[in-house]
């Protein structure tokens, strides 16, 4: 099957001024897109515009807030004007979380992760879809997260806006099965070395950090690029999003128990931190905030080597499991 070409293309881009959409929209140009270019920020997201323009691309800045769905409706407008009137590819990227205990973290926080992850989703493909049934073809495509398969404890509101994203794409495709040139795509990393650490909520008192191991950013953006080029509706990026999501799917309570006592185990060690809501609700300057990387990637210590060696239990914990109600059958 012969791939896409990109060049020319009019792409939509959200969260795009650091981590997985920065590197997206430097991926992009490359190609010669016409990038429209989306985050809260604006002049961040203007210098990610201009890095975007050396590189070769067409890029418009558009700040935008996903949570306002009269915003992301603006957003498809001025993409319009600037692909002549056709979008070929919209990437729902832009989104943060808030970790703690459940009952800890507050109300409006655990609503703010839900509108960002799936109502901005959501506003996305309302906002896209009716330019794709027009055009007849369009690619759309939602970076999810392995926690849309797997549930991590003291990111409930996290894990509900994954889940839920993964039941609405679900249902569009659905919905969309008779248009075959309309691709609703999905891609689900596991642990990535962005400032999302940084810009989430922390609720914990203990410092956050993502488990080892930690995959690049551009690893994301390469695989949104091969999405766009050859589309499909579900691709994980990094082996232990694919490991935990089948360990997860035959020995749920296994992974459940595994995942609990790590969390504990690591917050009883981690450093203390305060409590934080960060960029959560406002936008505003935080370490590592408008770059690619958050500076997770660094050699691992024996210490953090044991979420490395909780994740290959959960794995094999679930496949023993299996094995066993095999043999007893």
């Amino acid at each position: 099957m012969k791939a896409n070409s990109l060049h020319g293309a009019t792409v939509v881009i959200t969260g795009a001024s650091s981590g997985i959409g920065r590197a997206t929209a430097l991926t992009f140009a490359r190609q010669g897109a016409t990038l429209v270019l989306a985050a809260r920020r604006a002049e961040v997201l203007a210098e990610v515009a201009a890095e975007c323009e050396r590189l070769g691309a067409r890029a418009h800045a558009v700040p935008t807030d996903v949570t306002d769905a009269t915003a992301v409706q603006r957003l498809a407008e001025r993409a319009l004007a600037a692909g002549n009137g056709r979008i070929a590819v919209w990437v729902n990227n832009a989104g943060s979380g808030a970790i703690g205990r459940f009952e800890e973290v507050p109300l409006v926080a655990h609503e703010q992760v839900l509108r960002l992850n799936l109502l901005g989703y959501l506003y996305g493909a309302h906002a896209v879809l009716p330019h794709f049934r027009r055009q007849g073809r369009g690619i759309l495509i939602n970076v999810i997260s392995l926690g849309s398969w797997v549930p991590e404890p003291y990111t409930a509101s996290y894990s509900a806006s994954k889940y839920g994203l993964r039941g609405l794409m679900d249902t569009l495709r659905a919905e969309l099965s008779k248009a075959p040139h309309i691709h609703v795509c999905d891609v689900h990393p596991a642990y990535i070395d962005t400032p999302g650490f940084q810009h989430g909520a922390n609720y914990t008192g203990r410092v956050v950090k993502p488990a080892p191991p930690v995959f690049p950013a551009q690893k994301v953006a390469d695989t949104i690029l091969a999405v766009a080029q050859r589309p499909r509706p579900t691709t994980m990026v990094g082996w232990p999003a694919t490991l935990l999501r089948w360990s997860y799917t035959f020995a749920p309570s296994v992974v459940n128990r595994i995942e609990r006592r790590l969390f504990d185990t690591y917050f009883q060690q981690a450093e203390t931190a305060p409590v934080s809501e960060n960029s959560l609700f406002t936008p505003h300057p935080v370490p590592h905030s408008t770059g690619i990387s958050g500076g997770w990637r660094k050699p691992t210590t024996p210490r953090n080597g044991q979420w490395i060696g909780a994740a290959l239990a959960a794995g094999l914990a679930a496949a023993g499991l299996v094995a066993w109600q095999r043999k007893t059958r």
